[in-house]
């Protein structure tokens, strides 16, 4: 078979794209923006990148091709491809039905760290022996690609609650029929496509319909809002993780910053848990791990000490080196609640060191100020912040500049982003880059103008 797909850069494509080409079909693409880790990735893999929608990149002789959820009526490629009455799918719809038929599904939700946790799952598993398979919306370090077929029965997705494609308005997730389901955590996101928390609470109840009474639901005990979602209906066995109240799963914290921390199921020391990921919030993705492993019938004490050579996925606060004395992070955070826990996480490992944050709000809910009111507050752990404010930014980022409590400013584009940051920093700081996009590669660049202070 031969696919085309549209939108193949996006985590989640590149992902169909590398499980499409390790079963054997020939796989072409084609995106707006081409950028690391996933242009890499396929690349690596012999995958040839169209930059743009244009139709003629859609070769004569394709037999499907696969529609990203980026993409809408009136562009290019989907025109031609209806016009030409051509075969098309969702990636999500691919994979149920050429990847997962005869797997056991274990699908992670939630409005946060559904990558993080999905890579901590994959890597249990497998130190477990498991050989699962696995499509993760990032590149985990561990294994190098951000998807794989597998060789056990075990199947490990990310499971986004955002709409399918242009002609399939469900949530992706309800494509995957898991046996067991984690539900991380649920906040208002996605301003784009949905109107309220509400709606959101309707798409992970339509999740929680589907997975069997004979399987798990793993759900964040301290979360009202997934509480709400289970008071809708539940037919499946729940346990519950948190840090405080009660829950099946829990943790008793070694070092502040969570890079060591007892497991405690059901009042029961599991063992210790020693890594290098920092944060309450990891602590929290890492018990959601262990309980779905123990789901499927995992020994999760004899796993725990593997977690020591756990490497957390690109992006998620990614350590791109040191220069002129100042640490600089590559951070996919971009809702507050997220840019809040990174940052407390990173303030409980560096202390008083200053740490100066660089923000560019380009997801779509950013983008629409969805978010603005609760910006200023998620930046209380930064000293300093320098917004990359775009002309089409729709709100006014001086106004949540004016609220911050360290030092902030705002910058028009790229270029002026490096060139005021080499004039900010001071060696000894930690400079974090955050955003959900390319960023025009300001992390990098940065580091390199670092270089020679």
């Amino acid at each position: 078979m031969k696919l085309h797909i549209l939108g193949i850069c996006g985590t989640f494509m590149g992902g169909v794209a590398a499980l499409a080409r390790e079963l054997g079909h020939a796989v072409d693409g084609s995106d707006q923006s081409v950028y690391p880790p996933m242009s890499t990735q396929l690349e690596q893999l012999g995958i040839t990148l169209n930059s743009g929608y244009d139709p003629a990149f859609i070769a004569p002789d394709t037999d499907v091709v696969v529609v990203g959820n980026a993409l809408s009526r009136g562009n290019a490629a989907v025109e031609f491809v209806l016009d030409e009455k051509l075969a098309y799918t969702s990636g999500a719809e691919w994979l149920r039905e050429h990847v997962l038929p005869g797997r056991r599904t274990l699908a992670v939700a939630g409005t946060h760290g559904k990558t993080t946790t999905t890579s901590i799952l994959a890597y249990m598993l497998e130190a477990a022996g498991r050989a699962p398979g696995f499509l993760v919306g990032g590149v985990p370090e561990n294994f190098g690609v951000s998807a794989r077929l597998g060789d056990g029965v075990d199947f490990v997705v990310e499971a986004d609650e955002y709409d399918t494609a242009f002609f399939d308005k469900r949530s992706k997730f309800v494509h995957y029929r898991p046996t067991v389901a984690i539900l991380n955590n649920l906040e208002f996101d996605h301003a784009d496509i949905f109107p309220d928390l509400a709606a959101i609470q309707r798409q992970f109840h339509h999740l929680v319909r589907i997975v069997p009474g004979n399987g798990r639901l793993i759900v964040n005990g301290e979360d009202a809002a997934l509480a709400e979602v289970l008071a809708m209906g539940c037919w499946t066995p729940v346990e519950r993780f948190a840090l405080e109240g009660e829950a099946e799963w829990t943790a008793r914290l070694l070092e502040a910053d969570g890079t060591r921390f007892t497991v405690v199921h059901r009042g029961r020391d599991i063992g210790d848990l020693h890594w290098g990921l920092v944060g309450r919030h990891n602590v929290m993705n890492a018990l959601a791990a262990l309980a779905a492993a123990n789901a499927v019938g995992v020994d999760v004490a004899s796993i725990l000490p593997a977690m020591a050579d756990f490497v957390s996925v690109k992006r998620r606060l990614e350590n791109l080196g040191v220069a002129g004395g100042v640490t600089v992070y590559d951070d996919f955070a971009h809702h507050p609640t997220a840019i809040r826990t990174t940052l407390e996480g990173l303030r409980a490992r560096v202390g008083d060191a200053r740490i100066v944050v660089a923000m560019e709000p380009r997801s779509n809910s950013m983008r629409l100020g969805a978010h603005s009111d609760q910006i200023a507050p998620s930046l209380d752990g930064a000293d300093v912040t320098v917004f990359l404010h775009r002309p089409e930014l729709a709100w006014d980022a001086g106004k949540v500049v004016g609220a911050l409590r360290g030092q902030g400013e705002t910058v028009p584009d790229v270029d002026a982003l490096v060139s005021r940051l080499r004039e900010l920093v001071r060696p000894g700081d930690h400079l974090v880059f955050m955003s959900n996009g390319g960023f025009e590669g300001a992390p990098r660049r940065t580091l390199a103008s670092l270089a020679d202070l």
